[in-house]
C-alpha cells in the first residue's frame, strides 16, 4: 500500500466526517454516533487491515535495520489526524446544535410576539370601531395621525334620526334605596340602548350608523358610508334610499320597545323626528374621539322629535326653496 493510496482512504474519511457535520441534518445524538462510527471503521482499517503493508512500506524507505519516529508512521499518523479531526467535528456539531435552537427559540418568540401584536391591532380595530365607524376607522389605522390632522367629510345625501323616551327620566328615573339609587334605573336605559344596537347587525341597516346617545335620546343617521358627490345629489334625491332605510330602522325601533314593555311591564313610547339634506361628518378630540355631524340637517331632525308626539314618526317635507327647513312636517304611525 502506497502513501498516495493511504492518503486518499484519509481524504475520504475526512469527507465523510465533514458531510455528516454540514449536510446531515439530524439530531446531535445521531450525529456522534455516525462519527464515531466512521472513525472506528477507518482506524481499524489503519491499524489492523492495513498495516502489515504500511510495515513493509516503511522496511522498504528506511532499511530493515533502522526503526523511524512515531511521526513518521503513516498509520499512527493517520489515526492522530482522525482523532484530531474527530473532537473538531464534535465542537462543530455541539456549536451547530446550539446555534439551530437558538435560531428556533428566536423564531418561536418572533411568531409569539407578531401573534401578539396581531391581536393588540385587531383588539384596537374592535375598539375603534365599536367608538368610531368602519369607514373612519380605516383612516385612522396604521397611520400616524397628529393632532391638527382633522378628519372631516362633507355628505349630501344624509338622513339624520333622533329616537327618544321623553318620559324616561321624568316618570321612570329615581334616585331612591329601592331602585339602588337609580342603578337599576341606568341598567333598564341600558337594556333599551343595547337591544337598539342590535338592529344595526342586520343586513337591511347595514347603510344606518349611530352617532350618539344623549339621555334618552337616540340619534342615528343613514348615508355616511358612501358620501354622495355634488353631481350624484339629484338622483340621490330622487331615490330616497336612505330615508327609506331610516323609516324601516325608526319601526323596528318602535317594535323593540314594545317587546321591551311586554317582558318589564311598562308602557314606555318612542318620540321619532327623522329629516334629510346634507351634513358634515368628522372626528373631534385627541385622547377620546368622538364622531359626530353637523349641520342644519342635524338641527331640524332634532326639532322634528322635540316638536313629535308620542309613537309617531315625523319627518319634514323640504320645500323647493328651502330645503330641509323643517317647515311642513307628516306624522306616520307605526
Amino acid at each position: 500500500m502506497s502513501v498516495n493510496l493511504l492518503q486518499y482512504y484519509l481524504y475520504c474519511c475526512l469527507l465523510a466526517m465533514l458531510g455528516v457535520i454540514v449536510f446531515v441534518r439530524v439530531s446531535v445524538s445521531v450525529k456522534v454516533f455516525l462519527l464515531t462510527l466512521a472513525v472506528v471503521v477507518y482506524l481499524a482499517l489503519f491499524l489492523h487491515v492495513y498495516a502489515p503493508r504500511s510495515d513493509c512500506y516503511v522496511k522498504q524507505l528506511y532499511g530493515g535495520n533502522s526503526t523511524p519516529g512515531v511521526l513518521k508512521e503513516p498509520k499512527i499518523m493517520s489515526g492522530i489526524w482522525l482523532v484530531i479531526f474527530y473532537l473538531i467535528s464534535l465542537i462543530l456539531v455541539r456549536q451547530d446544535e446550539l446555534g439551530s435552537r437558538t435560531e428556533f427559540l428566536l423564531e418561536k418568540c418572533f411568531n409569539k410576539e407578531t401573534e401578539e401584536m396581531e391581536t393588540t391591532k385587531n383588539v384596537n380595530r374592535l375598539l375603534l370601531q365599536n367608538l368610531l365607524p368602519e369607514h373612519v376607522t380605516d383612516f385612522f389605522i396604521g397611520k400616524d395621525i397628529q393632532n391638527q390632522d382633522l378628519y372631516s367629510k362633507s355628505c349630501e345625501c344624509v338622513c339624520v334620526m333622533f329616537a327618544s323616551v321623553p318620559h324616561f327620566f321624568k316618570e321612570f328615573y329615581n334616585e331612591s334605596s329601592v331602585n339602588n339609587d337609580g342603578l337599576e334605573c341606568l341598567r333598564f336605559l341600558n337594556e333599551i340602548i343595547s337591544d337598539f344596537d342590535e338592529l344595526l347587525n342586520k343586513p337591511k341597516f347595514s347603510n344606518v350608523e349611530k352617532i350618539k346617545t344623549i339621555g334618552s335620546t337616540y340619534m342615528a343617521a343613514a348615508g355616511l358610508i358612501k358620501p354622495a358627490k355634488t353631481e350624484e345629489r339629484q338622483a340621490c334625491d330622487m331615490s330616497n334610499s336612505h330615508v327609506r332605510s331610516m323609516l324601516d330602522f325608526a319601526i323596528a325601533l318602535m317594535g323593540r320597545l314594545e317587546n321591551i314593555n311586554m317582558h318589564s311591564f311598562n308602557n314606555f313610547k318612542l318620540r321619532i323626528g327623522i329629516n334629510h339634506g346634507p351634513v358634515i361628518a368628522g372626528v373631534i378630540g385627541a385622547h377620546k374621539p368622538q364622531y359626530d355631524i353637523w349641520g342644519n340637517t342635524v338641527n331640524v331632525a332634532s326639532r322634528m322629535d322635540s316638536t313629535g308626539v308620542l309613537d309617531k314618526i315625523q319627518l319634514s317635507l323640504p320645500s323647493k326653496r328651502h330645503p330641509g327647513d323643517g317647515r311642513r312636517s307628516l306624522q306616520l304611525t307605526d
